[in-house]
């Protein structure tokens, strides 16, 4: 399946999360484009998709290879690949693929601890301010990875139009907010963020003592929920 799509993926280089955010003009771009595992990396791989870039690169990833090793590798079998588009992060380096016959505008930049891609793109300006975006954001990954998105989406997107958009962190403490699904939405980046903070805010109210200090900085009151254990009583 062909998906016009910008993505980003990133690893938080203090907690060592992986993770990914990504949209799209057709529905359930969460279904195919963004893989992570926790203490290995994170994967987008979008235009013709190929998910084993996402399932056999983290596998080969966990296996020792570095990203760049274990993505040539899956790459230099598809026959297909001038058709693929991937974007990469393994704890030291990230990787950037994009076929010569993905659809223009097209591309990927690469940072220090983040990649972005995409295709069928308004302009390059989307990647450029994706990447910008990231760089001089600050908090948690989730919170700068769906701000690289949102600075995507205000950058023109998917050429297309607005479907669907999704977002997967990989961490040692994972999260409410760390895998949210819009499938179908007429403005989905802007229902990935309301959900997001809905999300961000249950979480507080469970005793996430991080959490309830930012939302407080916020200026907004949050009251602890005592947590319910399962079993017998």
């Amino acid at each position: 399946m062909e998906l016009g799509t910008f993505s980003i993926v990133a690893r938080c280089v203090t907690t060592g999360d992986f993770g990914v955010a990504t949209a799209t003009a057709v529905p359930c771009v969460g279904s195919l484009v963004p893989f992570a595992q926790e203490g290995v990396g994170a994967v987008a791989t979008q235009a013709w998709t190929n998910v084993n870039l996402g399932y056999q690169g983290l596998l080969l990833m966990s296996m020792g290879l570095t990203v760049r090793q274990a993505m040539e590798a899956i790459l230099a079998t598809d026959e297909r690949r001038s058709h693929r588009q991937v974007v990469a992060i393994d704890a030291e380096s990230s990787f950037g693929y994009t076929g010569d016959d993905c659809s223009d505008a097209k591309g990927h930049i690469l940072g220090d601890d983040f990649a972005v891609s995409g295709n069928l793109l308004t302009s390059p300006d989307v990647l450029t301010a994706m990447a910008e975006s990231f760089k001089a954001s600050r908090g948690d990954l989730s919170s700068r990875l769906l701000a690289g998105l949102e600075a995507g989406q205000a950058a023109g997107g998917d050429s297309r139009g607005k479907t669907s958009s999704a977002l997967l962190v990989a961490s040692s403490k994972p999260a409410l907010f760390h895998n949210i699904r819009i499938d179908k939405h007429e403005e989905p980046v802007r229902e990935l963020r309301r959900v997001y903070e809905q999300c961000v805010r249950i979480q507080a109210e469970y005793g996430e003592e991080e959490l309830l200090w930012e939302l407080r900085r916020r200026g907004l009151s949050v009251q602890k929920r005592p947590m319910k254990c399962k079993g017998r009583s």
